[in-house]
């Protein structure tokens, strides 16, 4: 019975996953066309998919310490002993896919990054050119010019005086 609450957990989690996949290859294609809105919507939705990502972690962690009960944070491998063979098949299954959905989340996140850091660049450089540059301030005495030159040439004292 645990078995099958672990499995569905895990299944549960494949398709939140999935979902969140669907939802960065979108966020690629909106920060190209650089819509601010749909962004800000996506981010939402992203939220509410990670928060549901963490409901059900928790209860794939509950139907995994019921299963590995000698254990304070049993892993799913931990369970596999205790599972019978077809269970255990399921459960690798069902794993391989996790990993292999979060392994292109990351990689589709990683895109994203880029895409959005490439962004920010752009900008930076289009600021700099929109706006003058200051002139270089140096911390150091001031460039000396021909006036000052000659005060410091005649020295502290006037002779003549």
């Amino acid at each position: 019975m645990s078995a099958d609450l672990l499995i569905a957990s895990l299944e549960k989690l494949c398709k939140l996953h999935s979902s969140l996949y669907e939802l960065a290859v979108r966020k690629t294609e909106i920060i190209k066309t650089g819509d601010m809105d749909a962004l800000n919507q996506l981010l939402k939705d992203e939220q509410t998919h990670i928060s549901a990502i963490d409901r059900m972690e928790k209860e794939r962690q509950k139907a995994a310490k019921v299963l590995a009960p000698h254990m304070d944070q049993p892993t799913v491998s931990d369970c596999l002993d205790s599972l019978a063979p077809a269970e255990q098949d399921k459960i690798k299954d069902v794993t391989n896919e996790l990993v292999q959905q979060v392994h292109h989340l990351k990689e589709q996140n990683n895109l994203n990054q880029q895409l959005i850091h490439n962004s920010l660049q752009f900008v930076n450089v289009s600021m700099s050119l929109l706006r003058p540059q200051p002139e270089n301030i140096n911390y150091g005495p001031p460039k000396k010019t021909k006036k000052t030159s000659e005060k410091n040439a005649q020295g502290m004292f006037n002779s003549k005086a």
